[in-house]
C-alpha cells in the first residue's frame, strides 16, 4: 500500500499505553497495602518493573515506550485525585460491564469537586522523568485522562455550586489546570502526550445519552462542550509535543460498557478536535464502520485499534490488511496507523490473557504495519 515510515508519534505501529502488571510487581502492591514494605521499596519495585517492560517494548520493534502505567490503579484516577479541589467520594453508581460470558458489575471510584481545580505540583512528573531515563532509543508516552473525566461520571451533581454557582467558571478552572500540566510535561521533555477519553466514544450509544439526559445533561451537545475544553487544554501546548486521544467504549478485565459506532460525534470531533492522531477502537462490530472517517482532515493520523486486547486470541494479519485498505477507502492511507484497540490493563487487574500473548499481539502490530508501511 504504501513504503512510508514514521519518524514522530504517533508511529505506524503503536499501542495504547497500559500494560499486564507482573506478579511481582502486583505482589509489592499487596505488600505495601499490608504495610509489610515502605513507599520508597515499593517505587524501587516499580521502578525495576518498569524498566523491563520498556525493554519489552524496545525488543518487540515499537518506536513508542511506555511505562505500562505500573504505578496506577486505574488509568484515570489516580491522576484525577491529584488535581487539586478533587477529592474522593463514596461510590455508589454501578456501571455494568459486558463481555462474551455475560455481565460484570463495577463500581468504579467516585470523585467530589468541593473547592476550586488546581495544579498544585506536576501530576506524574517524577514518572515521566523516569521513564524517559530508561528508554534507550523509543519516544517516551505519557497517557493521562482527558479533562472531560474529571466531569463526565459525575456531571454537575459531582460539582460543588459553593465552589462553582457557574459551570463555565469550573471548565475555566480545570481546562488552566491541564493547560499548565502540559507546559510543565513539555519543560519535561515530553513529546508524546495522549489524552485517554471514555466519554467520547460513550455518547455514540443512546443509552448513555439517555443516562446523560437524566441526570440534567445536555446529552445532545455535550460531546461539542468536551471538544472545546480539550482545545482550550492544549491551546498552549509546546510545538515539540505530539498529542494524541484515546476513545473506547470501557475495558475492565475484558469487559466493555457502550457500543455504537463513531458517527454521532465524528463530524465535531475529527474536524475539530486539535489534536494530532486519534487512537480508536476498532476491533469488533461494536465499534461501527469506517465510513465516519470521511470527517477526518488530512492534517490527522488515526490509528486503527483492530487488534483486540480483550482476549488472546491472536488476529489474523492478511484480515488485519484487509481491514486497512478497507478504512483507506475513506482516509488516505499515509494517515493510517496501527495498534491494539485499547490498553492491556486499564486498571491493575488487567484483562484476560497471559504475558505471552500480549507480546504475540505486539509483535503481530509491528509485522504488520513493517508489512503494509515499509
Amino acid at each position: 500500500m504504501s513504503s512510508t515510515s514514521r519518524n514522530e508519534p504517533p508511529f505506524r505501529a503503536d499501542h495504547v499505553g497500559s500494560l499486564l502488571r507482573p506478579q511481582g510487581l502486583m505482589r509489592a502492591r499487596r505488600e505495601h497495602e499490608d504495610g509489610r514494605i515502605s513507599a520508597e521499596e515499593l517505587r524501587h519495585r516499580e521502578d525495576e518493573a518498569i524498566r523491563d517492560v520498556v525493554r519489552l517494548q524496545e525488543e518487540v520493534g515499537l518506536q513508542s515506550a511506555t511505562d505500562g502505567e505500573f504505578r496506577r490503579a486505574s488509568w484515570h484516577m489516580d491522576f484525577i485525585y491529584q488535581l487539586g479541589g478533587v477529592s474522593k467520594a463514596p461510590g455508589d453508581m454501578k456501571v455494568e460491564f459486558q463481555n462474551a460470558e455475560g455481565k460484570v458489575e463495577f463500581t468504579p471510584a467516585a470523585l467530589r469537586i468541593d473547592e476550586r481545580v488546581t495544579l498544585d505540583h506536576t501530576i506524574f512528573g517524577e514518572d515521566f522523568e523516569y521513564l524517559r531515563s530508561v528508554t534507550t532509543r523509543n519516544t517516551p508516552k505519557l497517557t493521562i485522562p482527558s479533562p472531560n473525566m474529571v466531569h463526565y461520571r459525575g456531571g454537575r451533581a459531582a460539582i460543588s455550586e459553593e465552589a462553582y454557582p457557574e459551570m463555565d467558571e469550573f471548565w475555566t478552572d480545570l481546562t488552566d489546570a491541564y493547560a499548565e500540566e502540559i507546559r510543565r510535561l513539555g519543560e519535561l521533555g515530553c513529546t508524546y502526550l495522549q489524552l485517554d477519553d471514555t466519554s467520547l466514544a460513550y455518547l455514540n450509544d443512546p443509552r448513555q445519552r439517555e443516562q446523560i439526559a437524566q441526570m440534567g445533561g445536555d446529552a445532545e451537545h455535550q460531546h461539542e462542550t468536551y471538544i472545546q475544553n480539550i482545545n482550550r487544554a492544549l491551546s498552549g501546548k509546546p510545538d515539540s509535543m505530539n498529542v494524541t486521544t484515546h476513545m473506547c467504549r470501557g475495558n475492565f478485565r475484558s469487559s466493555w460498557v457502550a457500543e455504537g459506532g463513531y458517527d454521532y460525534v465524528a463530524e465535531a470531533l475529527f474536524g475539530g478536535l486539535e489534536v494530532d492522531g486519534f487512537f480508536l477502537e476498532y476491533d469488533d462490530e461494536r465499534s461501527g464502520t469506517f465510513e465516519p472517517l470521511r470527517f477526518v482532515p488530512g492534517s490527522k493520523m488515526v490509528v486503527l485499534g483492530l487488534v483486540t486486547t480483550k482476549s488472546g486470541r491472536l488476529e489474523d494479519k492478511n484480515l488485519l490488511k484487509r481491514r486497512i485498505e478497507e478504512a483507506s477507502r475513506y482516509v488516505d492511507p499515509e494517515q493510517l496507523c496501527l495498534s491494539p484497540q485499547c490498553g492491556f490493563s486499564s486498571t491493575l487487574e488487567g484483562n484476560d490473557l497471559t504475558h505471552d500473548e500480549q507480546r504475540a499481539k505486539l509483535e503481530l502490530v509491528v509485522q504488520t504495519a513493517e508489512e503494509v508501511w515499509g
